[in-house]
Formats: C-alpha cells, sequence, structure tokens
C-alpha cells in the first residue's frame, strides 16, 4: 500500500508540475521531459503516430496518436508544443492485453499552415510520458493541396504513316500531391483496353509501338489528385497510309491498224491506295510507246492450173492455192473455191463413153444425144436474135445523129451532181419565224472524230450577210463562200496598245487581228506583257550580250488555227504565241507564260507543246509528260510556263485520252436595252477560261453597251461528246414575258469543244407588259448532259443607265506592257548573281543547282537545265515566270535556308562562316 499510494502521488506532482510549467516556457518542459527520459523501464509504445496529410480548400486536418502505457500525450507542431486546450485526449482499456490506451487528436487549419514561414513544410510530432519516462513520435508533414489548371506540356496532334511509331507526350500541371496520369482514346480510358502495342508507363508519354489505323483518334491526356481533376487539349493522330503503285497492265494493242500509233499500259495508286491523307504515288500512271503497225495483206489467188482428164464420170477438175500473196497480218482470205469440177464435154470423154456402152442401156444413150443437140440448137437461134436486135436499135439511133455510150463507164462510175440542203431550225422551235434575238452570226462545222448532225443550226436568223454551210458540202467544194469580210487589223505598237480589240463582227467573228507589244532589251534583260490576256515573255538577265541590244516582239495571233488537229480530237487549250525577232540568238532561253483552259491531269490529257515551220506546217516539239532537251515545259493549274531557245510560233495543244477529259469555260451573261424600249436581250457567252478568251467577250459587250450581269462563273466541260444546253427560268410572268420554245438552247459537243474557234454565244430576248416594269430577276442554267451545272442568277434594274461594265476582270486598265533591267525581276540582281555563283559549283554532293531545282518543285525533265551555260540561273528564270504575280521570295528563302541546314549537317563549317549564305 505504501508503494501504490507514493506512485500515486508521483503521478499527481507530475500532472500539476506538466500543468504548471505549461505556461511557464519550453524550456522547463523540454527539461522535465529529459530528466524523466532518464528514468529506467519500458517507454511508451507508440500504436499510432501521426501521418502526413493535405489540407483540401479549407477543410482542415486531424492529426492522431495513440500510445501504451501512456499518462499523458502532447503535440509539439513546428518545434512548439501546442496548448492543451487544442487536445483532444480519450483514454479506454484494450480489451485484449488489459492495458489503458490514451488516444490524442489535434486539428491543423489552412490558416496555420499558410501562416508558418519555415525552411521546411509545416510538420506535428507527438510526445507521450509515463511514469517511466517518454517517446517522441515520427514528424507528420501538413501540406495545403492543390492542383492548377494549365497543363506544363499539351499533347500536340500527329501524322504518322502506318506501321511507325507513336509518341505523345504530357507533362500534368504542378500539384500538391503529385497528378496522376491517365490517357483517354476516344473518351475511352486507355488502360481499360488492354492494348499491349499501347504503353502508357514512360513518364506521363504515351507510345504507341507500331501505328495501326485503328490508333487514329482523339487522344486526351487526364491529370488528378485529391483536390481536382483537369484535361489536356485533345491530341488528333492520324495514320495515314501512303500510295503504291499497282503492276502495269499489258500494252494495250496497237491504235491503229496500219502504220506508226501508240501503245498504251497503266497502273493504278492502289497498292494499297492512299489513306487518310497519305501521298499519292509519284510517277506516270499512263505510259506510252510508239508501234508500228503490219499493215493487213489481203490474199490474192494463184492461177488455175491445167485441167486434169476426164475420169470414168466424165469429169475434170483443177486447182489453185491463196499465195500470191498469202494473207498476213490480219489480211482476208481469198474469197472462192480452191477446187472446180466441170463435166467433158465435146468428145473429151469419147473413150470412155465408149467404156460406158457396156454397161448402160441404149435408151440412156440417146437421151442424151437428143438433149445435147436440143441445147446447141437453142443457143444459136439465141445469138442470132440478139444480133438481129443490136442491128436494128443501132438503125434507128443513126436516125437522130446521136451515138450513145454509156458515160458512166468513161468516168470510171462516178457522175457529177448537184443539190441544195436544207436549213434545219433548232428542234425546240414550233415556229422557225418565233427566233431568240442573235446578234452575232456564227458558222459551224462538225469535227471528223465526233459524229454530230452536220447541218445542225442552233440559232435562226442569222445576219443576212452570213451563210451557213453544210460541212459536206464544203468537203465536196460546190458550197459557196461566205459573204462577209472582215477586215484585218494593222498591229498595235507599245506605246498604243490595248487590251479592248475589237474585230469587224465582235468576238465571234473570225477575222485577221494580232495583239502585240515590243521592247528594246539590253544585258539586265527584262519582260514583255500583253495585259489582259495571260501571256508575257521573260528574257533573262545576260541572255543578251553585254554592250548589245536587241528590240523584241511578242504578238497573239487570232487567226483560225490549223495547230489542232481534229481528226485526233486535239483541241487548242490557249492562244497562239509568237515572238521574236527571227534569228535571235541569245544566250539563256526565254521564259514564256501562256494562260490555259485544262483542267491538268496525265490520265486524261495528252498535251502537246508545237510550232509553227516555215513550211506553214505545225511540228510536235515535246510533250509535257516527256523528256526534251530542246525545251522545256511545266504545267500548273491555270498556265503553262515554256524555256524555249528559239523565236518562233508555239501553240499549246491538248488531245483528250480519256471521256473524263476536262476544259474549263467561262460562263458569262450579259444584258442591255434593245431598240424597242420594251424588249431587253440577255446574252449568255460560253468561252474558254482563259483571260485572252473573256477579254474578247468583255469587248464586244463593252462597245454595245452591254452590263455584265453576274460574276462570271466556271464550267467544267468533259470531253465525252455530250451536248451543252443554256435555258433561262424563273421568269417572273406577270411582268415579262418571251416568245414560246426559246427558253431553253442547246449547242453540239464540237461547237463547244472546239470554241476557241467558234466562240459559244447565245441571246434571249424578253419583252416587259408596261413601261412601269423595272426589274428583271431570273435564273439562267448552263449545264452539259449528265455533266457539270452552273446557275447564273440575274437581278438588274433597267433604271440604272450607269454601271461598271466588267467588275470582275482584273488589270481592266492596265497598259504597261514592257519592263527592262532590275525592276522586271522580283529577286534582287545581286542575290541572284550570288545563288548562281554558289549553286552552279560542283562540290561532293554532285551539282547543287539539282537540290535547288528539287526544292523549288522543279523535278521533272533535269536533262534539259544540265544542257544549260548556267542551270541555277534558267531555274531562277523559271520561278520568276511561276510568281510574276505575287513575288513570293518567303518560298525562295525558305527554300535556301533549308538547302543550307543540309549542308551545315553533312559539310565541316570553319569558325569564320557565321552568317548565312543568302539573306533577303
Amino acid at each position: 500500500m505504501g508503494n501504490t499510494g507514493r506512485q500515486r502521488s508521483l503521478e499527481i506532482i507530475l500532472v500539476l508540475i506538466l500543468c504548471a510549467t505549461q505556461t511557464a516556457g519550453r524550456g522547463a518542459t523540454d527539461a522535465l521531459a529529459d530528466s524523466l527520459s532518464s528514468v529506467g523501464g519500458t517507454l511508451p509504445h507508440f500504436l499510432q503516430e501521426p501521418e502526413d496529410a493535405y489540407i483540401v480548400k479549407n477543410n482542415p486536418i486531424k492529426l492522431r496518436c495513440r500510445a501504451n502505457p501512456a499518462l499523458q500525450i502532447f503535440f509539439k507542431c513546428n518545434g512548439e508544443w501546442v496548448h492543451q486546450n487544442q487536445h483532444t485526449s480519450q483514454e479506454y482499456m484494450d480489451q485484449n492485453t488489459g492495458l489503458k490506451i490514451r488516444e490524442v487528436t489535434i486539428n491543423v487549419t489552412r490558416q496555420q499552415v499558410e501562416d508558418f514561414h519555415g525552411p521546411e513544410d509545416y510538420w506535428c510530432l507527438c510526445v507521450a510520458w509515463s511514469h517511466l519516462g517518454t517517446s517522441k513520435s515520427r514528424k507528420a508533414t501538413v501540406r495545403i493541396a492543390y492542383l492548377r489548371k494549365n497543363f506544363e506540356q499539351d499533347p500536340q496532334g500527329k501524322e504518322v504513316p502506318i506501321k511507325g511509331m507513336i509518341v505523345l507526350h504530357c507533362r500534368p500541371p504542378e500539384g500538391v500531391p503529385m497528378a496522376e496520369v491517365e490517357w483517354l482514346k476516344n473518351e475511352e480510358l486507355v488502360s481499360s483496353l488492354r492494348d499491349d502495342n499501347i504503353d502508357t508507363r514512360a513518364d506521363h508519354n504515351l507510345i504507341i509501338n507500331e501505328a495501326r489505323l485503328s490508333d487514329s483518334a482523339n487522344y486526351t491526356c487526364l491529370a488528378s489528385n485529391i483536390v481536382a481533376k483537369r484535361r489536356s487539349a485533345t491530341a488528333t493522330v492520324v495514320v495515314f497510309v501512303n500510295g503504291g503503285w499497282s503492276l502495269w497492265t499489258e500494252w494495250s494493242p496497237c491504235s491503229v491498224n496500219c502504220g506508226r500509233g501508240v501503245q498504251k499500259r497503266s497502273r493504278t495508286c492502289t497498292n494499297p491506295a492512299p489513306l487518310n491523307g497519305g501521298a499519292f504515288c509519284e510517277g506516270m500512271s499512263v505510259q506510252k510507246i510508239s508501234c508500228n503497225a503490219l499493215c493487213p495483206v489481203d490474199g490474192v489467188w494463184e492461177e488455175w492450173v491445167e485441167w486434169t482428164l476426164c475420169n470414168a464420170q466424165c469429169e475434170r477438175q483443177r486447182w489453185r492455192e491463196c499465195n500470191v500473196p498469202p494473207p498476213r497480218h490480219r489480211g482476208k482470205m481469198c474469197e472462192g473455191d480452191t477446187q472446180s469440177t466441170a463435166n467433158c464435154t465435146g468428145g473429151l470423154c469419147s473413150q470412155n463413153g465408149k467404156l460406158m456402152h457396156d454397161v448402160k442401156p441404149q435408151s440412156m444413150e440417146s437421151s442424151i444425144d437428143v438433149a445435147l443437140y436440143s441445147g446447141l440448137a437453142a443457143g444459136v437461134i439465141a445469138m442470132v436474135v440478139l444480133i438481129v436486135s443490136i442491128t436494128l436499135y443501132r438503125k434507128s439511133q443513126s436516125e437522130y445523129g446521136v451515138d450513145v455510150i454509156d458515160s458512166s463507164a468513161l468516168a470510171g462510175g462516178f457522175q457529177s451532181f448537184n443539190f441544195k440542203t436544207t436549213r434545219q431550225g433548232n428542234p425546240l422551235l414550233l415556229n422557225p419565224s418565233m427566233q431568240p434575238d442573235i446578234t452575232v452570226g456564227q458558222t459551224y462545222n462538225s469535227p471528223i472524230c465526233f459524229h454530230d448532225s452536220i447541218d445542225k443550226e442552233l440559232f435562226d436568223p442569222l445576219p443576212e450577210k452570213v451563210k451557213v454551210q453544210s460541212s459536206f458540202m464544203v468537203s465536196l467544194g460546190v458550197a459557196d463562200r461566205a459573204e462577209y469580210h472582215v477586215k484585218a487589223h494593222s498591229e498595235r505598237q507599245p506605246a498604243t496598245l490595248h487590251p479592248n480589240m475589237v474585230t469587224a463582227n465582235g468576238p465571234h467573228t473570225l477575222g485577221i487581228a494580232h495583239l502585240k507589244t515590243s521592247a528594246v532589251f539590253g544585258h539586265l534583260g527584262g519582260r514583255l506583257v500583253i495585259p489582259n490576256a495571260g501571256v508575257s515573255l521573260l528574257v533573262s538577265h545576260g541572255a543578251i550580250a553585254e554592250d548589245t541590244s536587241s528590240e523584241m516582239y511578242m504578238l497573239i495571233n487570232q487567226e483560225e488555227s490549223s495547230a489542232q488537229s481534229e481528226e485526233r480530237c486535239e483541241v487548242l487549250l490557249g492562244p497562239e504565241i509568237t515572238y521574236g525577232p527571227p534569228g535571235l540568238n541569245l544566250s539563256y532561253p526565254v521564259a514564256m507564260t501562256i494562260a490555259h483552259c485544262a483542267e491538268v491531269s496525265t490520265e486524261n490529257w495528252n498535251i502537246k507543246l508545237k510550232r509553227h515551220t516555215k513550211d506553214n506546217t505545225w511540228e510536235e516539239m515535246m510533250s509535257v509528260d516527256d523528256e526534251s532537251t530542246s525545251c522545256y515545259c511545266l504545267m500548273d493549274s491555270h498556265s503553262c510556263h515554256l524555256l524555249l531557245d528559239e523565236p518562233g510560233c508555239y501553240a499549246l495543244v491538248g488531245e483528250p485520252v480519256t471521256d473524263s477529259a476536262v476544259k474549263r469555260l467561262r460562263i458569262a451573261v450579259f444584258g442591255s436595252m434593245e431598240a424597242s424600249s420594251m424588249d431587253y436581250s440577255l446574252r449568255v457567252h460560253c468561252v474558254d477560261d482563259t483571260p485572252h478568251a473573256f477579254q474578247g467577250v468583255v469587248t464586244a459587250e463593252t462597245s454595245r453597251g452591254g452590263q455584265l450581269l453576274e460574276e462570271p462563273k466556271t464550267l467544267f466541260f468533259k470531253g465525252n461528246c455530250l451536248s451543252l444546253q443554256v435555258s433561262i427560268q424563273d421568269i417572273p410572268q406577270f411582268l415579262w414575258s418571251i416568245k414560246p420554245f426559246t427558253t431553253c438552247q442547246e449547242f453540239s459537243f464540237s461547237q463547244v469543244w472546239y470554241s476557241n474557234q467558234q466562240p459559244v454565244h447565245c441571246a434571249f430576248t424578253l419583252q416587259r407588259h408596261n413601261d412601269a416594269t423595272t426589274q428583271l430577276s431570273c435564273k439562267i442554267s448552263v449545264r452539259q448532259v449528265k455533266g457539270h451545272e452552273q446557275i447564273l442568277q440575274v437581278y438588274t434594274s433597267l433604271a440604272e443607265n450607269e454601271k461598271e461594265t466588267v467588275p470582275f476582270f482584273m488589270q481592266a486598265d492596265c497598259t504597261v506592257t514592257s519592263q527592262t533591267g532590275a525592276k522586271a525581276f522580283k529577286i534582287p540582281l545581286s542575290i541572284r548573281q550570288r545563288i548562281c555563283t554558289t549553286f552552279d559549283t560542283a562540290n561532293a554532293k554532285g551539282k547543287d543547282w539539282q537540290l535547288l531545282a528539287q526544292k523549288l518543285h522543279i523535278q521533272r525533265n533535269l536533262s534539259y537545265f544540265s544542257k544549260q551555260q548556267s542551270p541555277s540561273a534558267v531555274i531562277l528564270s523559271l520561278w520568276e515566270a511561276r510568281h510574276q504575280d505575287n513575288g513570293d521570295l518567303d518560298s525562295l528563302a525558305s527554300a535556301l535556308e533549308e538547302i543550307g541546314k543540309i549542308h551545315n549537317k553533312n559539310l565541316p563549317r570553319s569558325p569564320a562562316d557565321k552568317e548565312p549564305v543568302f539573306s533577303f
């Protein structure tokens, strides 16, 4: 009892001391704890120590300690004792051991953590006392949890080839505790897909080892901790497939049965086909080679052999063979029999007859003799009658003094004849007198390769001075010549050149007229331009020798072209251009630009460059798909850029290879009041989609006061022999009227396909019911049968007398036709010279000009440049021609910079080489 009483008294004293010293200072408490720790025996054992915690938003956290045995437990935070009032203590008996367990908790608020400014995080530990001593727990840190909104690195979308590796980088936002990262594929957790090809373990990145088409998706990086979740920007991954060529097909049969023709073979970009933006196959899909087809040789019979002797049946035979010559190369076999059999007559089988007397009855022999003699007698009588008849006929004719002979026998079976063709009107018109108003006449001829109606006329009446002729009559030479005459315009000099040149009967009349410009060039070179025609000529720097000059000219020939061959369905794709003077000798080729109207496709077009020769014929210089060292041709979508060495007349001609060959047409509608104040004329023009062709329409309409009622549109006209239809729709019938059956007009395919010779146009005449009507609205539909259609919306006010005639045609007021010297070029002369000096020099990797050509997207027919004195200078001239409108020096600078990077990687640099070679 004495010991027990003393122990209890000691505990009471210890508690009183602790309470007293709580306010006395840390030093005394520490000293007391240290003195008690020196007491021998078992120290308090912690059953639960405080754990690290995070404060979420403004919610305080609890720190908890449990110890056994323990008379008292206190928390110490950041080196300072926590006041007793902030402790929550409880004591209970452990049912298993029977020992008393003391548990103490404290609350830590966000404000307490934010107010602490120490070298380390906010921390707390607990100290447990017993009559045997003290024990300290581990330190528990308390931090404020957060997660920032913005990712340090968002994943970026990628386009990768199939079977390539994909790496998407993700750095989550800063946060406490550190955020965990997951990946979503199309809003589905990647971890749930169980795909061994996708790895998300490496430093938050997503790695796809071998890309498949199924890996094309939207990927999102998802970061989360105890505070919030954050989503990154979505990265779109596209797995593409580059196209691959299939095997070549077999060569097609020769295109002709006799003589020189063409064989083709093709391949398709389907092995595999490009997918998801993959690159299309490089190279040609169609190859052509020339072939010589052996002409068919028909068989001819040889002469009959001699007759054989009569046989026992009184028959003889003879033979012949089909071998002079025998049929070869798909030639025809001889017609007729190879063997002939005939009865023997004239006693040729008398001996056999004697042999036959032994076996034939006498009656049969008598009947044969009777038949023979009867036939001979009948023949003699017929001959006598014929002779007598002829004699009497000739005697009767001689009474008139005329000797009749069959003239067809002398003329070889041909007889002359005369005829007249009946003019056929538009089949849609019930009354030929009821026709749309047409102001310009046309003559239509059908090409040989298309089977259109040769006498089909679309418009009636035509002007009295124009006679419509049948192409068949023209071919026979019996048609009358046209009675109209077009006066030729004199060539215009550069100082007076104006784009508004009109022929005698407007742009749709075949006349002789030229648009010409000229200038004197020296060593610095220059440029010739025909305004509003899409035609220019670039004379390179250095092309003309120093201290010399030459006057050069360029003109557009507007005569009827013979460059195109209708037999081969060829069509002129742009104007014929002539530059000179003849015999001009330049050091570098000139760069000529010609606008064209073809939708360029090597599969559908065979486009050629032709040159007019001295004997007034056209020779083919090259096909744009072929390699040539005599000239160079680069096709852009709307222009063709040529490098030419010799002056002359050049034309760009297209031969459709398939029915899908497309020719672009410019569609425009103009309107004007007619002589009668109640009539209004709408004129629809369909011309080649080139500036020169459309400028002819603008010029003609301007001269007659026409107004452009709608922005011109482009129609894609296919070479499939289907016609073109023009119709007017949605006319307000209560305000306007149009003659019955004139709302739709149709053009044959050949008229449209060869519209460069006879531009297509038609007119609709509308009549208003009264003078008060001042507004007109309707639609003009222009469509190819089973093909492309364009709608022109017309809305005009008749009261507007002044209206801009051609608001959509560029450079309408342009009068600058030539530029000489440095101002004619986009690239400064000093930069040009440095480029040529650098890239014309050979190095260990070969000719640098080839790399320059590659970076400027000139990748074919490089053999042409290798023959030039300075390949780089010619390449830059071609670049100048392609960029004369925009002058995009940035693309050239980027190409030079990329070339510089390639050389920096492969060539050692000296310390002095610190600056780039070129700068703009």
